[in-house]
C-alpha cells in the first residue's frame, strides 16, 4: 500500500463484492465431457439439410509468397469456415473448425493454393461432412517505384482465397483482388479547353481458377498487372514533382470510362489460360458528381467448351 495514499483501500477481494461480485452457485449439472448431453450430435428430422454452417470473422495470421518484393510477408487474414450439415443432425461441432486452424498454425499456415486445398479436404473429413470451404481475406502488400526518381514505397490491394471441397469433385477455388486505380474522364478530355477531371477508381477482379495450376505462378501479381496497365494510371505511395508530372501526363494519354475499364481488364484475363471464369468491376468515385459510376462483366470461358 503506497503510504502517501490519504486513505486506506479495501483489499481487492472485498472491492469486487462491493461492485457486485458473488461466490459460485452450487449446480447441479455434469461437469464433465463425457457426462455432459451433446445437443449437436442428437439424431432427428431436422427438417432441412444445411449447405453451409460454421465460423466467419476469425482473424489468423498467415504467411504470403509473392513474387513482388517483399518475397515474404506476413499479414492477418480473416477466416471464414464452413462445412454442410446433414438433414437428421442438429448441429456441428464447432470447436473441431478452430481446433483443425490451430492445427494448421503450427504446421505453418500459408496463402498458398495447395495448403488450403489440403486443409479444406481434411477439414470436410474431421467434421464428418461432404463438402467444406475456406474463405481467407487479406492485404497484401508490394513494393511500387515512383517512374522518374525511382524511390519506393509499400502499395497494397485487398486479396481474397476461397476453396470448395465436394466429396468425390474436383476442388472449386476462387481468386479476387481489389486495388485503386486512377481514371481519367475521356468525355471531360474531350469538351474541356483546359484539362480533364481524374478520380480514383477501385477495380474489383475474382477469378476461378485451375487448382492445379503450376505453383510458381503468382495469381496476386497477375491480377494486379491486369486491374492498374488498363487504367489511366497506378497509384503511387511516393511521388516527387518530376514523378507527379510524369503520372499525370501519362492519366492524360490514356482516358478511360468504367466501361473501358471492365473491357480491357476482361481481355487481358480472357487471355490468361489458368483464368476459366471472371468477373470484373469498376467503381470510379467521381470527382464532379455526387454519385459513382461502376460497370461489371462476368464471363465463363468453360462455356466455349461445349
Amino acid at each position: 500500500m503506497n503510504s502517501n495514499h490519504p486513505f486506506v483501500l479495501p483489499d481487492k477481494s472485498r472491492r469486487h463484492t462491493i461492485f457486485g461480485s458473488v461466490d459460485p452457485t452450487p449446480g447441479h449439472k455434469p461437469t464433465t465431457k463425457e457426462d455432459m448431453i451433446d445437443l449437436q450430435n442428437q439424431k432427428d428430422n431436422y427438417l432441412f439439410p444445411l449447405d453451409q454452417v460454421g465460423i466467419s470473422r476469425v482473424r489468423h495470421p498467415i504467411q504470403i509468397q509473392s513474387s513482388l518484393a517483399p518475397f515474404v510477408q506476413t499479414s492477418i487474414a480473416t477466416l471464414e469456415l464452413t462445412t454442410s450439415l446433414k438433414l437428421e443432425s442438429k448441429g456441428i461441432n464447432m470447436s473441431r473448425l478452430t481446433e483443425h486452424l490451430e492445427a494448421y498454425r503450427h504446421k505453418g499456415l500459408t496463402a498458398d493454393l495447395s495448403l488450403l486445398c489440403r486443409f479444406t479436404e481434411e477439414l470436410s473429413q474431421y467434421m464428418e461432412a461432404h463438402h467444406a470451404e475456406i474463405t481467407v481475406t487479406f492485404p497484401w502488400f508490394f513494393e511500387r517505384t515512383a517512374p522518374v526518381s525511382g524511390l519506393s514505397g509499400l502499395s497494397h490491394a485487398d486479396v481474397s482465397m476461397k476453396v470448395i471441397y465436394e466429396e468425390g469433385k474436383p476442388f472449386t477455388a476462387n481468386m479476387g483482388l481489389s486495388v485503386a486505380v486512377t481514371t481519367l474522364c475521356p468525355c471531360s478530355k474531350e469538351i474541356s479547353e483546359y484539362s480533364a477531371h481524374n478520380q480514383r477508381g477501385v477495380v474489383t477482379l475474382s477469378v476461378v481458377v485451375d487448382p492445379l495450376m503450376a505453383p510458381g505462378f503468382d495469381w496476386k501479381t497477375v491480377l494486379l498487372h491486369a486491374a492498374e496497365s488498363n487504367a489511366s494510371s497506378a497509384l503511387h505511395p511516393i511521388l516527387k514533382r518530376p514523378d507527379e508530372k510524369k503520372v499525370t501526363e501519362h492519366a492524360y494519354e490514356n482516358p478511360r470510362f468504367v466501361e473501358d475499364m471492365v473491357r480491357l481488364v476482361a481481355a487481358d484475363l480472357y487471355e490468361i489460360e489458368e483464368v476459366q471464369a471472371f468477373t470484373v468491376e469498376c467503381r470510379n468515385e467521381e470527382s464532379i458528381h455526387l454519385h459513382d459510376a461502376i460497370a461489371r462483366i462476368t464471363y465463363d470461358k468453360r462455356n466455349e467448351r461445349h
